[in-house]
């Protein structure tokens, strides 16, 4: 059975589609040998229409792994692990670092809601910085440690040192690699990391061409020259992936992405379905 992803929770919603878009993201991974959530989104309305629609449950999946801790990636984990208590939750030991936005010089809380004694007591937890397989044929990343290539930032976001803050160095950003006859699907969160640096990670680690790239890749204020260096580097590197692109890639770099490699760029609102 080929693996079925499909975008469970985007910034958008397919045209003329009953799913609801919000600023989140979440991606429901199927294989022959089970199920997988990859974040849960904003809010836990959104996160459960949009499930429903796809005819899906909480209790029908057989792992929960989350790309990073920030909200719009965590927002329903709260209520997944209610209606499945004991689900396998896979992510980074860096998760449980608080984060924050500074906006006006105010600091504001926008990572995980439960604690580690929280997700000690309702969920099986696999907290690691190296690839684990969450399924047969589908692993985390573990931790982009080498990022010689520009990271996916935000000047907003910090984290809590001593007394202090400094930027936020996104130890926890992960992504998921599914694996296929053909080669490999990377399924991103945000990108963190930085999305070279996390397609060179992957092909460092599981040594296989890759095939497809879904989900947000965080180009959404990266300067139109890197945005060339990043098509120029899928198409000459990797051999031009299908690309299925959303939440925080951003626009322009859609625009821009999509004239360089053509027909290979598609968007990726909730609702899709790879493949279709």
């Amino acid at each position: 059975m080929m693996p079925k992803i499909t975008c469970i929770v985007d910034n958008t919603a397919r045209r003329g589609s009953p799913f609801w878009g919000e600023h989140g993201l979440s991606f429901h991974i199927e294989t022959d040998q089970g199920c997988a959530l990859l974040d849960t989104g904003r809010s836990e309305a959104v996160f459960l229409h949009n499930l429903g629609l796809l005819g899906k449950h909480p209790r029908d999946v057989d792992a929960l792994i989350l790309s990073h801790a920030h909200y719009d990636h965590t927002g329903a984990v709260d209520v997944v692990l209610s209606l499945y208590p004991g689900l396998p939750l896979f992510a980074s030991p860096e998760i449980l670092r608080p984060r924050f936005s500074r906006r006006e010089g105010k600091y504001k809380f926008i990572g995980l809601s439960l604690s580690r004694e929280e997700l000690d007591q309702r969920a099986d937890l696999h907290l690691s910085a190296t690839p684990m397989e969450v399924l047969p044929g589908v692993w985390t990343t573990g931790e982009i440690s080498q990022r010689p290539e520009p990271q996916g930032r935000s000047e907003h976001h910090f984290v809590p040192d001593g007394d202090g803050w400094r930027p936020d160095p996104y130890q926890d950003d992960i992504s998921v690699v599914v694996e296929t006859e053909k080669g490999l699907i990377v399924v991103c969160g945000c990108c963190h990391a930085g999305l070279l640096n996390t397609l060179a990670h992957v092909a460092r680690t599981f040594h296989r061409p890759i095939v497809a790239i879904l989900g947000g890749t965080h180009l959404l204020d990266a300067e139109e020259a890197y945005l060339h260096h990043v098509a120029n580097v899928l198409r000459d590197t990797y051999g031009a992936p299908d690309l299925y692109l959303n939440h925080c890639t951003g626009e322009r770099a859609y625009a821009i992405l999509a004239n360089a490699l053509g027909d290979q760029v598609h968007p990726c609102p909730a609702g899709t379905a790879w493949p279709f």
